[in-house]
């Protein structure tokens, strides 16, 4: 036979046998399936696919559809593909529309020029699905290799650091989704299902208790709990949330709590893949749940491959206390401490302090709730104490920590509590840091320790590595908007306001109710480029230390009885005034009068204040003390008490130059000169002022650009040698100044650093 002759099929079908065998109509089948363009259509289906597959991939997670949903596509456009093959065979496109294949060589088939027609369509289709494809691959490559670039100069810049990040992209210790490590987990919010509410306290508890025994393994990344509260229970978009904090798995849980009876269901899943890993159900009473995080914890650390060591076994089967009463107490004390992290509220450190109490009375020997007993004391007492004793919680804190220590000294808690009490009580930098870096040792994840030690780096002026630690400290807890205040708080430190100012718009996108990062991003702006109404319109909002900000910034402008009428209006409570965070209300509203020359009305304000801080000059030591003899100073200076005060003064300065303070002790330095400035004695103060700008940790409390706006040298900006550090700071000048009222040039003093809003 040759080419020419076609022998038509007698029964039309496909043809039958192997490839390559000869078929009824003469032609092979692989002729059959190049005239019946099957080939054509496979090529052309296999990359429409492709193409589908990663629009859905791509656009699927934007309008937050479900990862199955992709996977069912996919599902279905492989089971098409035989159907579409099948299809191509038996039926072929003509001007007359779809109609089935004829036999080559029967009276009905086409002529060959018509098919060669369809192919030359169906070699263009392909054709323009090639270059989607090609088009869509570019862009995706294009993609990834853009985020591998840009993504750690974004977190840097977010957590304060662009310049780091654009001299090193691919620097290790900026977390991107190409970097998470397959051994990290975050524990998401306990859903409450029992019918009573109230036992939201309980499914808080078990996820924090979880958490916390999980951090003890070294060989897993554990998300800290403060950037997992703002998440639901069970979020749909797992992935992308797995990405927010950096972790490659996620723990969710529900714990129903009906009498004496306890249900506890997680699942740990791959937040890559939205697949469930493992699944577990826990049925216990009050009497026998003791010890259900640490299996939860141990299973998840093998199915996870996560080494441990025998100290880490054991830490994890350690049971804190096995007693149902201090249980429960347990639980509900941390569950009102952890409400306190948000800004720094003292009132439920307070509350929490008798429940930690109600533990360690019903079981002696529960040494983590001694260890957070003490941690909170230790706290509270460093906030001002919300009214009660300083030196009291200090002592005390001290002793608890000492007992928990006794009970479990490999307790991690339990160093921590100790450092603490180094840190704030004592100002022990030295024995702080050790014990923070033995803590570190039980409990590499923990972030508490973590943070604490770049806390102390700072106090010893270690700036450099005190922001490595928060850095740290921040890729174990990425969406803690009170860590990256305090970033940003170390960014000022060395007067890096640029950075600093990037951290806090990070600490308020993540809490816009942050009032330490207002008031301190309204310093930074202030302090860099001098602006008051920029200032102003950071420090906005009815909280009691946002508004204490903007009386400050009132008083730059010299507008004292808008500042007064602020000042009159905010509760005068251990809670909104301290002596840290700018005085006590009396003393406040005095330099606002004095300021504005009226002295009969600031005096009785000042024998107010100085009656007040004779019970915290007998308690409070180290810099604390430093800052009680400032005030103090301002207050009998400004009743003509000038000798006293100057030798308040002086001891002020003596106090905190012993206590090596780095943060504290430039802040006072500044505030004791314009103590100087307001006793009439510029000689003493602008030698002081200009010791204070040459410190390096002044860029928290201070900066130049103050040298033109602050009240508190308009009685000395005349002297000449006032005038000589005014040239030594040229560059610094404002661009607008504000004018200043010729009233207040008769004027001077203060009691507070610069921003009476914040914490030093």
């Amino acid at each position: 036979m040759n080419g020419d002759t076609l022998v038509p099929s007698e029964a039309g079908l496909s043809p039958a046998g192997p490839v390559g065998h000869q078929v009824a109509d003469g032609r092979s089948l692989l002729e059959e399936l190049k005239r019946r363009h099957v080939w054509r259509v496979a090529v052309a289906y296999a990359i429409a696919a492709w193409l589908l597959v990663q629009i859905a991939t791509q656009v699927f997670p934007f309008f937050s559809i479900p990862n199955w949903v992709v996977r069912v596509v996919v599902l279905l456009l492989v089971l098409g593909s035989p159907v579409v093959v099948a299809l191509a065979w038996v039926y072929e496109v003509t001007p007359e529309g779809i109609r089935r294949t004829e036999p080559a060589g029967s009276p009905e088939a086409r002529p060959v020029h018509q098919h060669r027609s369809v192919g030359q369509k169906l070699n263009a289709i392909i054709i323009i699905v090639l270059v989607l494809a090609v088009a869509v691959t570019s862009w995706r490559l294009y993609a990834v290799r853009h985020e591998n670039n840009a993504a750690p100069a974004a977190v840097a810049a977010a957590m304060g650091s662009p310049d780091e990040a654009q001299r090193n992209p691919g620097s290790a210790d900026l977390q991107t989704v190409q970097t998470i490590p397959a051994k990290s987990i975050a524990v998401l919010p306990f859903e409450n299902l029992s019918t009573d509410k109230t036992n939201a306290y309980f499914a808080d508890g078990m996820q924090d208790l979880i958490l916390t025994k999980l951090a003890d393994v070294g060989d897993l990344k554990v998300i800290s709990r403060t950037s997992t509260m703002q998440y639901g229970s069970h979020p749909e978009n797992l992935k992308q949330i797995g990405q927010q904090l950096g972790v490659a798995n996620i723990l969710e849980g529900s714990v129903q709590k009906a009498g004496n009876e306890v249900l506890i269901n997680v699942q740990l899943i791959n937040a890559r893949t939205d697949g469930h890993i493992w699944a577990q159900s826990y049925t216990r009473t009050l009497d026998s749940i003791f010890g259900v995080e640490g299996e939860v914890a141990a299973q998840i650390a093998g199915t996870l491959s996560a080494k441990l060591s025998p100290a880490q076994s054991a830490q994890l089967t350690a049971v804190p206390t096995r007693n149902p009463a201090a249980y429960d107490a347990f639980l509900r004390a941390e569950y009102r401490a952890t409400k306190g992290l948000i800004n720094y509220d003292t009132a439920s450190w307070k509350a929490a302090i008798p429940l930690y109490h109600e533990a360690v009375q019903a079981d002696p020997d529960f040494a983590l709730a001694w260890a957070r007993l003490s941690f909170n004391e230790s706290q509270l007492a460093w906030f001002g104490g919300g009214g009660q004793n300083v030196e009291q919680l200090n002592q005390q804190a001290r002793a608890d920590a000492e007992q928990a220590l006794k009970l479990a000294p490999d307790l991690a808690a339990s160093q921590l509590a100790l450092g603490f009490t180094e840190y704030w009580g004592r100002q022990h930098y030295d024995a702080a840091l050790k014990a923070f870096a033995e803590a570190l040792k039980l409990k590499p994840n923990d972030t508490d320790a973590l943070s604490a030690q770049g806390y102390v780096q700072r106090r010893m002026g270690h700036f450099d590595t005190a922001i490595a630690s928060l850095q740290q400290a921040s890729t174990l807890d990425p969406r803690n908007s009170a860590l990256a205040f305090e970033l940003g708080l170390t960014y000022m430190e060395t007067s890096r306001y640029a950075e600093a100012q990037q951290a806090f718009q990070r600490a308020l996108a993540l809490d816009p109710e942050n009032r330490n990062a207002k008031t301190s991003y309204s310093n930074a702006i202030l302090y860099s480029v001098g602006d008051i109404s920029r200032a102003m319109a950071v420090a906005q909002g009815d909280d009691p230390g946002v508004k204490l900000q903007r009386v400050v910034l009132l008083s730059y402008q010299r507008n004292y009885k808008d500042a007064l009428a602020l000042l009159d209006g905010i509760p005068d409570s251990p809670d909104n005034f301290s002596i840290g965070g700018g005085g006590f209300k009396p003393q406040q509203q005095a330099n606002l009068y004095w300021l504005m020359g009226d002295k009969a009305r600031a005096r009785p304000l000042y024998a107010q204040s100085l009656a007040l801080l004779q019970m915290p000059l007998k308690m409070a030591q180290g810099s604390n003390l430093a800052f009680v003899l400032v005030a103090v100073a301002n207050a009998e200076i400004g009743l003509g008490q000038t000798a006293e005060g100057l030798d308040a003064v002086t001891k002020s300065l003596k106090t905190v130059a012993d206590s090596k303070d780095q943060v504290y002790g430039p802040i006072v330095m500044v505030v004791d000169a314009e103590n100087y400035a307001q006793a009439g004695r510029p000689d003493l103060a602008v030698p002081l002022i200009a010791r204070a700008l040459a410190e390096p940790g002044i860029g928290q409390g201070y900066s130049p650009v103050m040298l033109w706006l602050d009240p508190w040298w308009d009685s000395v900006r005349n002297d000449s040698r006032f005038q000589a550090l005014l040239k030594q700071y040229a560059k610094y000048k404002p661009a607008v100044i504000d004018p200043i009222p010729k009233t207040a040039v008769l004027t001077a003093a203060a009691s507070a650093p610069a921003s009476s809003a914040t914490k030093p």
